[in-house]
């Protein structure tokens, strides 16, 4: 349906909230499987936990806007209210309560901040009202349900026994990256790579990303043994507990580990009676086991990639994979060193960045590239292929 059903009040919602309520619809979030009440919001919020299992805030629909508000005041329990996302509807709410919520409460409970300098504080308070509906409800969104149906029907077709699980934003790919996945394939029947789709335009956009991601799947690893869902990263996962829900999330699609780096901000990594200890530790059994993985740089002396636990040489013989920096090679037109992104990556990406960037390509390219003498049309990729091949060629250095 393309409007609201006459006589009959609606909500107004984003994607970002679609997607969320999808999220849970689907069973992906589980145990949540619906949107609290008050005592039942208030409870998980003071507790941080959810029958029994960690679960950092409470799981509300509360969409700002004047209109929206008028709605949730006028409405009464059994109502239905019609879901409406960019002009059209998309699922239906029964209303069960209304009650009110404090949205700065509410983002330090998510960012563990109320900064309104806070990129993410500053997006949530804008699409959070101070009214919030508890009640069954349905959504149409049907990329939740065919990502749910892809990974069950690879987990049939190749009779997995363990299924690993890595949220990867890749922006971009690297080599750090490769290992890791290279890493836990070895261990693993199946890996399903959650590829990050975030509601903003930071970074390489995802086609970008997902492209060079299925380039260095196709090429370089074994195919049956890959998947990548995209994950639909909504507020919800941009605070400091994501960790929490991505292990619930990749646990409800079917995985038996999550992989993480040792690297990442959000594991809190600390030492308890000379033990290494994460936020897990402190949060109980989630039913999915946590694979943390170490850091991987490149050494000058060793001349290869290395874990930072097993490397003898200090930092000072260390290059380490920062996706900003890379990011800002790229993001000017410049391809990074190989032992940074594997050159058939940066073609793929500085190619899709900067289209038909040479005023004379082909002419370009024979002027300075051997070849076989027979002239076909090149590519702006196999152009910058090549040219990085130039630059590796060291006789003459």
């Amino acid at each position: 349906m393309t409007s609201s059903r006459k006589n009959r009040h609606a909500l107004q919602i984003d994607t970002e909230a679609l997607s969320t309520l999808a999220l849970v619809q689907e069973g992906l979030l589980a145990p949540v499987t619906g949107l609290m009440g008050e005592a039942e919001a208030r409870e998980v919020d003071r507790s941080g936990r959810y029958k029994g299992v960690p679960f950092p805030f409470s799981f509300i629909l509360a969409p700002r806007g004047r209109r929206n508000r008028e709605v949730l005041e006028q409405a009464r329990p059994g109502e239905k209210l019609d879901l409406i996302c960019q002009g059209k509807t998309v699922g239906e709410l029964t209303v069960e309560e209304v009650y009110p919520i404090d949205p700065q409460e509410r983002v330090v409970r998510i960012y563990g901040s109320g900064d309104p300098t806070h990129p993410g504080v500053r997006g949530t308070l804008a699409r959070l009202g101070e009214l919030a509906v508890n009640g069954p409800y349905r959504v149409e969104y049907p990329l939740i349900r065919d990502t749910v149906n892809r990974v069950q029907q690879m987990i049939r077709r190749t009779g997995a026994r363990k299924v690993s699980a890595m949220m990867l934003a890749a922006n971009p790919l690297n080599r750090a990256h490769e290992r890791m996945i290279r890493e836990t394939l070895g261990q693993s029947d199946l890996m399903i790579l959650f590829l990050r789709k975030p509601f903003t335009d930071e970074g390489l956009r995802y086609d970008i990303r997902l492209n060079a991601l299925n380039l260095f799947i196709d090429n370089f690893l074994p195919r049956n043994k890959v998947l990548v869902i995209p994950f639909e990263n909504t507020y919800i996962f941009a605070g400091y507990n994501e960790l929490i829900l991505d292990a619930l999330l990749a646990k409800n699609y079917g995985a038996q580990e999550l992989v993480i780096g040792k690297n990442h901000a959000g594991l809190g990594l600390y030492y308890d009676q000379n033990r290494l200890s994460t936020i897990f530790d402190t949060m109980g059994d989630l039913g999915i086991g946590i694979n943390t993985v170490d850091e991987y740089v490149y050494c000058d002396t060793c001349r290869t990639l290395v874990s930072t636990q097993t490397c003898p040489h200090g930092q000072h013989h260390h290059i380490h994979y920062h996706s900003d920096s890379i990011m800002s090679l790229i993001q000017n037109g410049l391809l990074p060193p190989t032992i940074l992104v594997r050159k058939e990556i940066s073609a793929n990406i500085v190619a899709a960045l900067f289209p038909r960037r040479f005023r004379n390509l082909q002419e370009t390219y024979y002027s300075l590239m051997p070849s076989s003498g027979l002239l076909e049309p090149q590519s702006d990729e196999q152009f910058y292929i090549k040219l990085m091949e130039l630059y590796q060629t060291s006789s003459l250095t």
